[in-house]
Parts: structure tokens; sequence; C-alpha cells
């Protein structure tokens, strides 16, 4: 079977696939060249240190974001750019604490940085205060994602009434009414999901804002 060629794209794809399955840890040249069937000094080739390697790797995380459209509101396409931002960081998460790092971005990156600034401004937003939509609504996002990926179980209502009935089980009888009344009256309910907090959070950070903008 002919080997398909090496080239820059594909060492990318191989990275993030790589830290993906086995965390960013994991990434190294020799160990990327395994995967790709090479020999680490072939992929100084494609590119030319780690950090460029990184580099790529964010930008492909970036070009997975939905961007404004043109002439969208920008609180529909803040609020569209936040939910997929959440899921490919989800996809991807050993992204979150790169993503911002980078001292030579990518062009995803890097068009995805003037979209959002674009949507925001041409929305009537003055340059101080879509400074501030962008750090807060960034902020929330990473913030929230990386809070998420910490949690001992993941969104399903099984897997949270589990966790939270071992760890009532624990306690002693009474001693933490309202984390037992949390537990008991919220999280542990059929059909609780996690990741609905995230779209109540973002609908205040974007309502706030709007009322922001509209005292300017």
């Amino acid at each position: 079977m002919a080997r398909i060629a090496l080239n820059r794209e594909r060492v990318l794809e191989a990275g993030v696939a790589l830290a993906d399955r086995e965390g960013i840890e994991a990434l190294s040249m020799r160990r990327l060249g395994q995967e790709v069937g090479v020999e680490a000094m072939s992929l100084y080739n494609h590119v030319r240190n780690k950090d460029e390697l990184l580099n790529g790797m964010v930008d492909i995380v970036f070009s997975e974001i939905d961007l404004p459209a043109a002439g969208e509101d920008w609180p529909t396409a803040m609020r569209r750019r936040a939910i997929s931002a959440r899921h490919a960081l989800k996809r991807h998460p050993w992204a979150i604490g790169l993503m911002e790092s980078r001292a030579q971005p990518g062009p995803a990156t890097l068009r995805h940085h003037d979209s959002v600034l674009r949507n925001l401004r041409e929305g009537g937003m003055s340059i101080e205060m879509a400074a501030h939509a962008y750090s807060l609504l960034d902020s929330y996002i990473y913030g929230f994602t990386l809070n998420e990926q910490s949690l001992p179980f993941d969104n399903s209502a099984e897997k949270v009434a589990e966790v939270a009935g071992n760890i009532m089980r624990e306690m002693p009888a009474g001693e933490y009414p309202y984390l037992t009344e949390m537990a008991v009256e919220h999280a542990m309910k059929p059909g609780y999901d996690y990741g609905e907090e995230f779209e109540f959070g973002l609908n205040l950070i974007l309502e706030g804002l709007r009322r922001v903008q509209d005292l300017a």
C-alpha cells in the first residue's frame, strides 16, 4: 500500500487527534512522528518546532467555531459563537489553556478575533465596550468549560444522581441541609443537565451587555 504523502495539514490533524485521545501531555515530536509513521526529524520539514505545531493545532480549533454572519446582530452572533466555542472545546479539552496563549497565532485564529470584534463594533459598541464584552464572554466560555471538564461526572442525569447519592451517603444526616436540598430537589431530578447552566449564565451576560450598551 502506498504511503500517504506527509504535509503540514496532516501533521497538524494528527497532533489534534493525538491530543484529543491522550491529552496534550502525550504530545511530543517523537510521539507524533510515530503517529504519522515517520522519524521525528521529518516533522521539521512541515513545522519548525513544537510551538509552531501548537499554533497550528489551536488554529484548527478556532476554525471549528462559528463566526458571526455578515450583518448579524451582536447578541445573536455572540450567543451562537459562545455555544459553538463550548462544543469545540469539549471536543478538544486540551485546547482551553492554549487558545489565548499563542504569540504567533494562525490565520483562523486572527480571522476569528477580527470577525468577533467587527460584529461588536458594527453592532454599535465603542472600542472599550467591545473589549469589555469580548473579555467577559471568553472568560465565561473558557471558565465554564474548564469547570465542566473537572466535574466528577458526565452530564447524564444517571451519572449525576449516582455521584450525588454516593456523596450524600457519606454526609452526616442533617449536617448540610442546603447541599442536600440542592442535590435531591435539583441535581438528582430526572432530566437534569449541568450543561444547561451554561446558557443560563450566557443569557445573563448578554442581557447585561445589552443594558450597558443602551445606557452608553
